[in-house]
């Protein structure tokens, strides 16, 4: 048995002995095989001192990932990722990637990550959903002006990325509130990851000045 097996036999050992309460075991217990065995391959790997926390990090990442069901490389866009969901979609034609949930491809061929922006207020709360520009945009009443938490995709091979843009909210009538872009310089970054969602040529001309392009 390798010396990082052993290391871990004996601190695993120690926490199950250490909690006595039959009905607060610790969460890891039932995965102790699994863990061992991970940690016999990782002693007998020939790590360095310089290479064993990188490897390390790599592997737990990676676990992380996978056990959340998350794609741990990039995202190829290839035929066979894509599920069709036009039936639960009202019958549009609609496909869901089947490594990435939050990724949709329409008809067009357009992709979009729904994660790709999230609200953050000046409480610290974050949000999904779509925010306004400005309060003057939100007294047109017109959605169109509106910035979206999904936004399209420029190319493949794509690794999803969500950004946390700063908002001001504000209640604009009882139990009605309202978001409001506190720092359009943050879109910047935004939009050199994503492609702005096609607009009309009006929402464009009127949105100029605000960098929606």
């Amino acid at each position: 048995m390798s010396n990082t097996r052993n290391f871990a036999k004996r601190e695993l050992d120690i926490l199950v002995k250490s909690n006595t309460d039959p009905d607060n075991r610790p969460i890891i217990e039932e995965f102790i095989p699994e863990i061992l065995a991970l940690c016999e391959k990782f002693g007998r790997s020939g790590q360095s001192g310089g290479s064993a926390p990188y490897t390390a990090s790599a592997l737990s990442g990676a676990i992380k990932k996978l056990c959340m069901q998350e794609p741990i490389c990039p995202i190829t866009g290839i035929d066979e990722e894509w599920v069709n969901i036009t039936d639960i979609n009202g019958g549009e034609p609609m496909w869901q990637n089947s490594r990435c949930s939050a990724l949709f491809k329409d008809e067009k061929g357009e992709v979009m990550y729904v994660d790709a922006i999230v609200k953050r207020t000046q409480k610290g709360d974050t949000w999904s959903g779509s925010f306004w520009l400005n309060k003057k945009d939100y007294l047109t009443g017109n959605k169109d002006l509106m910035i979206s938490n999904a936004q399209y995709v420029k190319q493949f091979p794509f690794v999803p990325k969500t950004f946390y843009i700063d908002v001001i909210e504000e209640e604009v009538a009882p139990d009605d509130w309202e978001m409001y872009l506190k720092d359009k310089n943050q879109l910047d970054e935004v939009f050199q990851y994503y492609k702005p969602k096609p607009i009309t040529r009006k929402v464009i001309i009127e949105k100029k000045d605000n960098f929606l392009l």
